[in-house]
């Protein structure tokens, strides 16, 4: 089945609290699953900063104590909207986007992507985290096939809380965890991921899977494409924005500096609107084979994804660090965001009702 739907996706910090007083990941996972949200997922981040410009990263003490948190829901349009109020009820700062995307579950017949044949797309595997499948984890599994049909990358990301069909499930501390959901974001040509759909769906039929189009830019050091370049409104004046991401290893560096945080103490010296960086468990990009974390290795060696959103001419500025930046490693995708909203005490900036930027 395939139905057309809304992606809601909240950059916050973990201590941001909401209008009452709690806090903002906990009430916002609980709104989900009061609205019967079909997949969420809330994600930490490691490194990242905002509007403000205060910077915060798990690699120091003293600025670790409040990490980016990234939450993101799925389900039909209407149901998403109709959550919108509640949701701007309870933020008070932070940035929230919409984006368009096609949700798959159960049988996945024949399926025509749209835009060009060359196009490519992103793929998102919302899965279980003790979830197995043919002996191995899940996510090992939807690794190892997406890299045999020619994706250019794919990366899990653990979650700590989320709701599927409405149930939420949170991490503990002591628990199995068992269904707190994980994700798995992958990135390849359009006929490779169609190619790729029906054996995945056949291999977790329990899956939630979204797809969404993306622009490849760059694949480890080979630039392909600039990221589109849309006007700053649509016909109806309403703000058009982009997202650019640069997936690469933790192990990866640029002249002797790991090329993660480079890219956000880069985009911070620029003066971009903000970056979020999510650490992954698993995951491959270009040729590499899927890989995580090892015993008794000395550098972590997990995929990290680094994100920002910002309009269209500050990411143009925002590509040309990041390409000099991932000059031999890593893969970089822009995507256009028709509906942003930038919270502050004091001010909002954008709006959520869709843009349409056409083509």
């Amino acid at each position: 089945m395939s139905e057309h739907c809304l992606k809601l996706t909240t950059y916050s910090s973990e201590r941001d609290r909401t209008t009452d007083g709690g806090l903002l990941t906990d009430e916002l996972l609980r709104l989900y699953a009061e609205h019967g949200i079909r997949a969420s997922v809330l994600l930490r981040g490691s490194e990242g900063f905002g509007r403000l410009a205060h910077l915060h990263t798990d690699r120091q003490l003293t600025l670790s104590e409040d990490l980016p948190a990234v939450s993101v829901a799925v389900d039909t349009r209407a149901r998403i909207e109709a959550m919108l109020p509640a949701v701007l009820d309870l933020k008070r700062r932070g940035l929230i986007t919409l984006e368009r995307a096609r949700l798959l579950s159960g049988d996945v017949g024949p399926l025509t992507l749209p835009g060009r044949p060359e196009d490519a797309a992103k793929l998102t595997l919302y899965l279980a985290r003790q979830q197995r499948a043919g002996g191995v984890p899940a996510f090992v599994a939807a690794c190892e096939l997406l890299q045999r049909h020619g994706l250019a990358a794919a990366t899990v990301l653990l979650g700590v809380d989320g709701t599927r069909d409405g149930r939420r499930a949170r991490a503990s501390l002591l628990g199995r965890n068992t269904d707190v959901p994980t994700i798995v974001s992958a990135v390849g040509p359009g006929p490779q991921i169609v190619a790729a759909l029906p054996e995945l769906a056949t291999l977790l039929p329990q899956a939630r899977i979204t797809l969404e189009r993306t622009r490849l830019c760059k694949r480890d050091g080979t630039l392909l494409a600039f990221p589109p370049e849309p006007p700053s409104t649509d016909e109806r004046g309403l703000g058009i924005w982009q997202k650019l991401t640069v997936v690469t290893s933790q192990s990866a560096l640029h002249e002797g500096h790991a090329i993660a945080p480079e890219i956000v103490r880069r985009l911070l010296a620029s003066a971009a609107a903000g970056v979020t960086t999510l650490p992954g468990i698993w995951g491959f990009h270009g040729d590499h084979p899927p890989h995580g974390d090892r015993f008794l290795q000395l550098r972590r060696h997990v995929p990290v994804v680094t994100t920002t959103v910002d309009t269209p001419d500050r990411i143009a500025e925002s590509f040309a660090i990041v390409d000099e930046l991932t000059r031999e490693h890593g893969l970089v995708t822009s995507e256009i965001v028709p509906a942003f909203t930038a919270l502050s005490q004091t001010q909002r900036v954008g709006g959520l009702r869709l843009a349409e930027p056409g083509g």
